[in-house]
């Protein structure tokens, strides 16, 4: 009880520090400019900070360690193209982005793309806004799913409250202050997520080679007493199913060319040239150790609490955290996944809230510019408001409990495709409106398409998975003998696996253990992120070569 009372005031003081710092910024919003884009004038180094939080989220501190707790050496090819992507946009796209928006006087995201592509810039905007909005709904639900887990973690709370404290952390000061309260708020979530990838790593390590972990003494020993899957950077597979493997995890690169909004906005807010360059900077330095930091606390895991030791891989991290620190300290380096998912929750529901309300904004020339901007000001936060909402309700209602998955959701139809437009928006002069919108329209029918199809992954049952199982003692011999009758059934998705498997599975199994038991059988295909650039890259240039463009490239807007 004594420790459960430490972790709460800790965490209690951080998040009204956080609220209230918030708060503050958002006193000097006055204008749509300053809610939409903090008025242009970032500092690099806050811009960096806020953009690292933000494209982080839950993913770097809850979702790829417990990738690489579940899947070992393998997720390395995961990191390497999420690292390459990042580098790749700080160095060749952070800049241009950056002039591109002084230049067209533009706020948002979709306004940029709609001036540069005049002859089709309205329908761009709306088609445009109306996907980002749409997916964003999901991926903002994905980060407050990611505040259950943890406040479950922390306190044994049940991930709906979780789930909906993790909301009202992130609403009150959002709203008041849009965007630049949601960046300086971002700084400090940035400095807390990277003191817990160093700190967790460097006490892990001292921990296991001091002999306290309870499977292995070293990651080494620990990745080959899990087996051979672990240790190889293809995991079982071989040929050109090896090469499938590593394609899919370098995927993520491609998500990162300037296809995620939220993303794109720091690097548009910036305030000139010269920050650019300290902002990649620190950057890329971020991104560096974070990585690196995150893969340490997944392979620690399996060191301390063996392969099959956690009943979700995704939390690894904060059960490492708790066996390393005394509660006061595990709690505030906890304090960074929580960190990490309101950086992305806030920054998420501010770009979909601004980009709705550009479409609502209010123009009448009547009004005076002072007044006018209060109206759109207050129009702004109610959106702001009624987002949050929605996507608090699909946090409770979505099909899957994954970070991972809703994520590839985003990646795939938002960043991939998007990505795509960027580039050839950027560098491509014969590239117009036209080929943007069917760019756009076809990438995300797409992935909607390739995901519910089944392509990116499905599920299997195998006697070599079942025994494993056994072997780990997940399952029992009689349960065991049970599932070989389903050995070779395949299914489309989870939900159809866990009844089956529910129905074999003795009286009373709790969902924890029927998710192991589903989670086991799940093989991978083509990822969502990889097939939906391809097909959109293709898309673009088909379309940009036998559609003939209209009148005006750019246009004022």
């Amino acid at each position: 009880m004594e420790q459960n009372a430490q972790i709460i005031i800790v965490m209690v003081v951080y998040l009204s520090i956080l609220i209230l710092w918030g708060i503050f910024q958002g006193r000097k919003v006055k204008s749509g400019t300053d809610y939409s884009i903090a008025g242009r004038r970032l500092p690099g180094w806050v811009a960096a900070l806020s953009e690292r939080a933000t494209g982080e989220s839950s993913w770097a501190l809850l979702g790829l360690p417990g990738a690489a707790y579940a899947m070992g050496l393998t997720e390395i090819w995961t990191a390497l193209g999420c690292v390459a992507g990042i580098v790749t946009a700080w160095t060749l796209l952070a800049w241009r982005l950056r002039n591109e928006a002084e230049k067209y006087n533009v706020t948002t995201f979709t306004e940029y793309i709609a001036v540069k592509h005049g002859d089709t810039g309205k329908v761009l905007k709306l088609v445009s806004s109306l996907a980002i909005v749409f997916f964003f709904f999901f991926y903002i639900g994905a980060q407050f799913l990611g505040g259950g887990k943890t406040m479950y973690t922390l306190f044994g709370l049940k991930p709906s409250a979780g789930i909906l404290i993790t909301a009202l952390i992130i609403v009150p000061y959002t709203i008041y202050g849009g965007f630049r309260s949601v960046v300086y708020t971002d700084v400090i979530q940035a400095l807390i997520m990277i003191v817990t990838l160093i700190a967790g790593p460097v006490a892990g390590l001292i921990y296991i080679w001091n002999g306290n972990g309870e499977f292995a003494s070293g990651i080494s020993e620990a990745l080959v007493k899990s087996g051979s899957t672990y240790t190889s950077l293809t995991g079982s597979a071989r040929g050109f199913g090896a090469g499938l493997l590593m394609a899919g995890g370098f995927s993520w690169f491609f998500g990162y060319l300037g296809g995620q909004p939220q993303l794109s906005m720091r690097f548009m807010a910036i305030k000139d040239t010269r920050q650019a360059k300290k902002a990649r900077n620190v950057g890329i330095i971020w991104t560096l150790i974070a990585y690196t930091g995150a893969l340490m606390l997944g392979w620690i895991g399996i060191s301390i609490f063996g392969p099959a030791g956690l009943s979700d891989p995704e939390y690894v991290m904060p059960q490492v955290i708790m066996k390393l620190f005394p509660p006061v300290i595990a709690s505030i380096l906890i304090t960074g996944a929580i960190a990490a998912m309101i950086s992305t929750a806030d920054s998420l529901l501010i770009l979909s809230a601004t980009e709705m309300s550009q479409h609502f904004t209010g123009k009448d020339g009547k009004v005076a510019t002072e007044d006018r901007e209060k109206i759109n000001l207050g129009r702004n936060r109610v959106i702001t408001a009624s987002t949050a909402i929605i996507a608090l309700a699909l946090s409770y209602l979505s099909p899957s409990k994954l970070i991972f998955t809703i994520v590839s959701y985003v990646w795939a139809g938002i960043g991939c495709t998007f990505s795509v437009v960027i580039l050839f928006t950027l560098f491509w002069k014969r590239y117009h409106g036209k080929a943007a919108l069917v760019t756009i329209v076809s990438g995300i029918l797409f992935t909607i398409f390739w995901i519910t199809g089944g392509f990116e992954q499905d599920y299997k049952i195998t006697s070599e998975k079942i025994e494993f199982l056994k072997e780990q003692k997940i399952i029992s011999a009689e349960t065991a003998g049970n599932l070989l009758s389903l050995s070779g059934e395949k299914f489309r998705n989870v939900s159809k696996l866990e009844k089956v498997i529910k129905e074999k599975l003795p009286d009373g199994s709790g969902s924890a253990v029927i998710s192991t038991v589903s989670s086991s059988f799940v093989r991978k295909g083509v990822p969502a992120r990889l097939a939906t650039f391809i097909f959109a890259l293709i898309a673009a240039v088909a379309s940009t070569l036998l559609i003939p463009a209209g009148g005006r490239k750019t246009s004022s807007m």
